[in-house]
Order: C-alpha cells, then structure tokens, then sequence
C-alpha cells in the first residue's frame, strides 16, 4: 500500500498527526504504550530463554551468544524466532492493541515476517553499524516496517535504537563491501552521503515502541551501562507487499496475517532492491555479520 492508501482508512490506535509523522520521518516513539500486565509476561518468557541459554556452549540457529558467554554468567546477542519459542511473543502480536497500531501505519491487512529478540548486555553489549532492513529481506513495496518493544527503561547509556529522519526516502544502499562480500552495515564512502549527525536516539520507559520503515538508515551504540537491555523486534508488512527472497529466520508463523485478510493483488514499487545473500544454508545474526563472525547456524 502507498502511504495515501493506508492514511485514507480512519486510525484505530495512533492519531492522525503520528501516523503522517511516521510517513514523513521514517520512524515513530510510542511512549508506555504496553500495558504492565503485558509487560510482565514478556519479561517473564525473555527470562526463561535467557535461563535455558546457560547450557548453550555455541551460536546456533536459535541462540546467538556474544564472546564470553558461560553458563554462569549468560551473555546474549539474539534469540532468533522467539514466537516460536514461547507462544507469549506471538499473543503479544495478535492479540494486544499492537496489531491495531500497526494496522494504523500498514493498512488495515497486516502480516507478519519475522521475530528477534535482540540483546544489548551490559557493560559492552554489541553495537549495531548504520544499516537499513531493507537489504535483508527485500519487499515488492515499502509498507514494511520493524516495531521495537523496549522491556525495560532505555536511556542514552543502554544504546538506544538510533535513526536518520527522512532517510527511508533516500536510496537503499549497498550493503556489500568492495569485494562483494556482505558486510550487513552502509560502507565508509556510502555513509558520507547520509546525515547521521542528525541521528534521533530513541530513548524511552519500559513498555514504549520504537517503529521504523524498513528503508529507515538506523543503528545503535554499545551498552556501556550496569543494566541490560532487551529489545523485542517484529518486522511485519502491509498484506500486499510480497518478499522477494528466502528469510532466514524461519518462523512458523510466516506471512500469516495479525489483521484482516491476505491480498489478492501485490503492489509494487518502481525502485530499485539490492538482493541479499542467499541464507538458505544458515545464518545467526546482524551480529555475527557486522563483527565478521563465522556463520555456524545449522
């Protein structure tokens, strides 16, 4: 859908002047938007993976685990498809005012893509280089986006979600580096071109959501904080915007719609995508790419 098309049918959660500001940014801060009750059981389900993670030894296709993990002090960078590991996430799709709220900035048919559960532990939790998602799992048209629930208070020093406002208009840059190797981030002379001094840094209480378009140039700084900060990421779509390629994060839940119904046409934007490596064979996380990991995902 066109952001015409979806701000023609009338709001359910947000008000109008949020919805027209995620068109024009890029991005959306929905401060304490989640209920505590909610809230509560996220925390809980984040607790119990974080608890079976002690006896993970390796990265694997669920766990993404930074150097220096141990049983007795677990240290996470992502958990992959949490939905499918404990059914709460997923509750939390459909069944809370978040699927209303994204049918505000998607159009009322609205499906799902794919899950993370995203970690920044503390004292030194892996920063993320200026990237947009776009490259990742490239749609036929843009009405894409990834909605950020924070857990737990994020402030400045957690390394907050950081995004270039009107950024998802601009070009969608290569994400190879000069050899042809996917590095997962904008290069050095790309990043010239983008107006990262003018960075939002979305900072905000237990229980707020970050949104950003999936051409939106975003990225974070290390946690250099006594707390962690968990970061539970959705990525979902309008029902018209088909994927082009395989998603690695295989989820059962792929493409089912959260609101109305599936499309009978897919709409496509006239722009050009850069087509992502082919994850068919595995692959662990933005993480390991960025930091030049070795990919032991089965």
């Amino acid at each position: 859908m066109t952001p015409e098309d979806i701000l023609s049918h009338p709001p359910r959660v947000l008000t109008q002047k949020q919805r027209e500001s995620y068109f024009e940014t890029g991005y959306l801060l929905v401060e304490k938007f989640l209920e505590d009750a909610w809230l509560e059981r996220l925390r809980a389900s984040v607790d119990k993976l974080v608890e079976r993670s002690r006896t993970v030894t390796q990265s694997d296709s669920v766990f993404d685990l930074e150097p220096g993990h141990t049983a007795d002090d677990p240290r996470l960078r992502r958990v992959s498809s949490p939905n499918d590991e404990d059914v709460t996430f997923w509750n939390y799709v459909v069944e809370s005012r978040l699927g209303d709220l994204l049918a505000d900035l998607l159009g009322p048919d609205v499906k799902f893509h794919q899950s993370k559960l995203n970690f920044k532990w503390a004292k030194g939790g892996t920063e993320v280089k200026w990237h947009q998602d776009a490259p990742f799992f490239p749609h036929t048209n843009p009405a894409v986006l990834t909605v950020g629930t924070y857990l737990y208070d994020c402030g400045m020093d957690q390394g907050p979600l950081g995004v270039v406002p009107g950024s998802h208009e601009t070009e969608i840059f290569d994400h190879y580096d000069s050899e042809g190797n996917w590095t997962g981030h904008i290069g050095e002379e790309d990043l010239k071109r983008v107006a990262t001094n003018k960075a939002e840094y979305l900072c905000g209480p237990a229980g707020s959501l970050t949104l950003h378009n999936y051409r939106t140039v975003h990225g974070s700084e290390p946690n250099r904080s006594d707390a962690g900060r968990p970061l539970l990421l959705n990525v979902l779509s309008a029902a018209d915007a088909m994927p082009y390629t395989y998603n690695p994060l295989k989820t059962k839940y792929y493409q089912q719609c959260v609101r109305g119904k599936p499309a009978k046409w897919a709409h496509h934007d006239g722009r050009p995508h850069l087509i992502p490596p082919d994850w068919s064979g595995g692959y662990t996380s933005i993480f390991a790419l960025q930091q030049k990991e070795k990919n032991d995902a089965a």
